[in-house]
């Protein structure tokens, strides 16, 4: 029997997969296949060149620590001028990204992945899902992970790419294509509870984005259900965090293993309808 991983994307949010990686590991879960879109191929591409272990979900969540927007997303304000006058293709560069990718990715090819790796991103022209299994993985992680109008589109093989989220934020039908028998999906959900609404602009896209892409979540795994055996770990609810602030790492992975502990003891998360589990709440 074959296993997939399929690691969403959800921006800070990431941090829940880190939890919910550690869960799987304790229960001797571990994947065949890595899929990951936007923040989810990050965690994919850092496991797929050392394996999924203990040990390596424990560096896994050193290195989610100290991250920050400022260090991710540094702000320049020629480069923000230029982008709201139409001189720029993004609020930011990507330089923050591209050297937290240097600094961790085991591998330069994503076909040289100790696991077999898909990283997915969107075609800007057409909007269609690109999976890639070979290439270089720093351009391909930066993008999956190019938010439109935050971080600027890739140039890849004369087309250019933005973040997977996009086409297929949490890409079930690509582990269906590679006929695995078992899938996890690691979503990251999105801001829920008590919460006051974004207020910066990049906040605004993102917060929005998560909405959106959690709906087709939903929509997804009861599409898939009948075609796999489906487990999909529910993220932690409510997450009152904004979506640029990554300082609640720890809280996150911390909320995130002992939820999906919970619901991982329970059957091994096996689930009749796997999508009711996932709902968004409605205040």
């Amino acid at each position: 029997m074959t296993t997939a991983f399929v690691l969403a994307g959800g921006a800070n949010l990431g941090a829940l997969q880190v939890g919910m990686l550690r869960a799987l590991v304790e229960r001797g879960t571990t994947p065949d296949v890595l899929i990951g879109a936007s923040v989810g191929a990050f965690n994919a591409g850092f496991l797929a060149g050392r394996g999924v272990t203990a040990t390596t979900v424990d560096e896994l969540a050193d290195v989610w620590r100290p991250l920050s927007a400022w260090k991710l997303f540094p702000p320049n304000p020629i480069r923000i001028i230029g982008a709201l006058t139409g001189h720029r293709p993004a609020l930011v560069g990507d330089h923050g990204l591209r050297s937290l990718l240097d600094r961790h990715l085991t591998f330069h090819d994503v076909a040289d992945a100790l696991i077999p790796l898909r990283v997915v991103a969107t075609d800007l022209l057409s909007g269609n899902e690109v999976g890639i299994t070979a290439g270089p993985a720093t351009e391909a992680i930066l993008a999956s992970s190019a938010i439109p109008g935050l971080l600027p589109p890739v140039d890849w093989n004369g087309r250019k790419l933005v973040d997977g989220g996009i086409a297929d934020n949490a890409p079930i039908s690509d582990a269906i294509d590679a006929a695995v028998d078992r899938i996890y999906v690691l979503p990251c959900g999105y801001p829920s509870g008590d919460v006051e609404p974004p207020t910066t602009v990049a906040e605004t896209l993102l917060h929005t984005i998560a909405l959106l892409i959690h709906k087709r979540l939903i929509r997804d795994v009861r599409e898939y259900s009948a075609d796999a055996e489906l487990i999909v770990i529910p993220p932690p609810s409510p997450v009152t965090v904004g979506a640029l602030d990554f300082g609640h790492a720890d809280e996150l992975m911390t909320r995130a293993y002992d939820s999906a502990s919970t619901f991982l003891d329970t059957d091994g998360g096996r689930r009749d309808h796997p999508a009711d589990h996932i709902e968004m709440s409605v205040s």
